[in-house]
């Protein structure tokens, strides 16, 4: 079975009938309380090699939100975008210069709120492994590769709990190679972990 039809299997809402996801920063009631959401897309591309991969990026400790964070490529659905897909692949082309045309969209996970506002749609789409990727500087500061099994493994998602604005906040971080992934990325791939089953 190719990785393309692992994914798509793998993404059978019928695969994960008894799991339990997470649906957003508001599973903390004190944290349910924002008015009015902004729609967003991510495009998780994960290479396609024997070892695959999944493709993050690093923002710039100069932005004014998210300084330093890890993430998927992605941004707000603007209304030029016919839906969350075209702004998956936009954003990707924009941020690491991914072009849309050798992405193999797999199809959309499930959608995550973040606390400051975002109801976020994941889409996947396997792209070719060793493309030349070049971020936008402006929005992207480095552009890195971990292996998907990694993670997808369980034992790498470590629950934590923050004080934010004096409220407990609880959420997953995943630690590879010194790089923190964590908050609504790290969400994303354990709901991706728990939905997926990956077989090698």
């Amino acid at each position: 079975m190719s990785l393309v039809e692992r994914l798509r299997h793998a993404l059978d809402t019928g695969n994960a009938t008894d799991t339990v996801l997470l649906t957003g920063d508001h599973r903390d009631p004190e944290l349910d309380s924002a008015t009015g959401t902004a729609r967003a897309a991510v495009l998780i591309p994960v290479t396609d090699r024997a070892d695959p991969g999944v493709i993050l990026t690093q923002r710039p400790d100069t932005m004014r939100r998210h300084a330093g964070q890890i993430a998927f490529p992605g941004g707000r659905i603007d209304s030029g975008d016919v839906d969350a897909i075209a702004a998956a692949l936009r954003e990707a082309e924009e941020e690491i210069a991914l072009p849309r045309a050798r992405v193999t969209v797999i199809g959309t996970a499930d959608r995550y709120r973040t606390v400051t506002g975002f109801d976020v749609t994941p889409v996947i789409g396997v792209v070719p492994p060793d493309l030349v990727l070049v971020p936008n500087a402006a929005e992207v500061a480095d552009v890195f590769e971990v292996p998907l099994g990694y993670l997808l493994e369980s034992a790498n998602h470590v629950e934590a709990t923050t004080e934010w604005q004096g409220r407990n906040r609880h959420y997953y971080e995943i630690n590879w190679n010194g790089r923190r992934i964590w908050g609504a990325t790290a969400a994303i791939i354990v709901n991706l972990s728990r939905r997926l089953r990956w077989s090698a």
